[in-house]
């Protein structure tokens, strides 16, 4: 499928959208395309309704999280030296904002085509974390973006039941986010693992005031 076309097919027929296309550079080639969150539901609808294209059902859902990175970049600049104007080098750096990504792999059953991935993201990685759900254009999804939702963080606007669904109610955290730490409280008898092991009787030794080799004699 002509990915360009179906991008410009869309812009045409959805007011106000512009979509962005990704390219994989892997062997793949398995490019996608990233809508705003404004337009979202409305490229989806597009894409699910329109006669040519029919993607009628979503596989598959998964969250990235781009924590905020700094790029540097080597700029040609002309500064005096030594009373001299001269062209030198330099580094410039800037600093990427980081957000939260969610990717949607779409196929046709009744036209036998795809997939096509769609993606959006959100505005940052603290408060600005919501985006439109696409469960009510393809019902698939809605497990998928609970998934997301747990272990993300990413809140889905108009998503039917949205809680979490690996994790428990009172749990305050996103374990598949990059900059989540493992506690060292196990709750649950620790493994035969022995970094686990270990962290849990240092846990004990801090907590009870215990040599860290007596909970390993009991």
């Amino acid at each position: 499928m002509n990915l360009e076309a179906i991008k410009s097919e869309i812009e045409a027929n959805v007011p106000g959208c512009r979509l962005e296309l990704v390219a994989n550079p892997s062997p793949s080639g398995q490019h996608s395309l990233r809508t705003g969150a404004e337009h979202a539901v409305a490229v989806a609808v597009y894409l699910r309704d329109a006669e040519d294209l029919r993607f009628d059902f979503c596989s598959n859902v998964t969250g990235i999280d781009w924590p905020s990175r700094e790029l540097s970049e080597k700029v040609k600049v002309r500064k005096l030296v030594d009373g001299v104007e001269q062209e030198v080098e330099e580094v410039r750096k800037t600093t990427l904002a980081g957000s939260l990504e969610v990717v949607y792999h779409l196929f046709s059953v009744e036209k036998k085509h795809g997939p096509i991935t769609l993606r959006m993201r959100t505005e940052d990685r603290d408060a600005g974390v919501h985006l439109p759900s696409l469960t009510p254009v393809w019902r698939s999804a809605e497990l998928q973006e609970r998934e997301v939702f747990d272990l993300f963080g990413v809140v889905f606007d108009g998503h039917p039941d949205l809680r979490r669904l690996l994790m428990w109610p009172a749990f305050t955290d996103h374990p598949m986010r990059r900059d989540y730490v493992d506690p060292d409280d196990y709750e649950y008898e620790p493994t035969a693992h022995d970094e686990v092991l270990r962290r849990a009787q240092q846990h004990r030794s801090e907590t009870d005031g215990e040599h860290p080799g007596e909970a390993g004699e009991r």
